[in-house]
């Protein structure tokens, strides 16, 4: 059975465009996944840890035939092939890449390595920005909310409006 899923990239670390186009090839390439929209590529403030470079950041929507189980393998898969090097004691830190599932159709689920939606989406500007550009609509399946909504709330508890200091159009792969 199909779904639409919905990816956040992010990246710090060598050249984050090229990582990009090339993680987006990669998923497009996949048995069972064709990239179906991607969000203009946004710089943004690291959180966490300030002592680090800024962040390119983009949202992917995804047309799947696969688990939601099986595209978060293959997203660590293209991590790895990235250089992304995980660690439990740095949280937040650089990274070669970061694919986060955001919302998977209308699965919710709460497994100790698989959480979806993701538990940080309804608070990420930098997250909520760019899937808002190609999902405006889409449901948040436990806030019963929609994106737009929730980036709306967003940009109000922020009181400022959506901007990011850069931007490069992207276009499916």
């Amino acid at each position: 059975m199909t779904e639409i899923a919905y990816i956040g990239l992010g990246s710090n670390i060598g050249d984050r465009r090229k990582t990009f186009d090339a993680a987006l090839l990669t998923l497009d390439r996949a048995d069972g996944i064709s990239v179906e929209a991607v969000s203009r590529y946004i710089e943004t403030e690291p959180i966490g840890q300030p002592d680090q470079d800024r962040f390119l950041n983009a949202a992917v929507k995804l047309e799947v035939d696969i688990t939601a189980r099986r595209l978060l393998k293959l997203c660590q898969s293209i991590e790895e092939q990235h250089g992304r090097q995980r660690s439990e004691d740095i949280v937040w830190g650089p990274r070669t890449l970061d694919l986060d599932i955001l919302l998977f159709g209308s699965l919710i689920c709460d497994e100790h390595d698989l959480i979806v939606p993701h538990p940080h989406l309804p608070t990420r500007r930098f997250v909520l920005g760019p899937l808002a550009e190609i999902a405006p609509n889409a449901i948040h399946p436990v806030l019963n909310l929609t994106i737009g909504e929730l980036n709306e709330r967003v940009l109000a508890s922020e009181n400022r409006e959506y901007s990011p200091s850069v931007s490069c159009s992207s276009s499916k792969p």
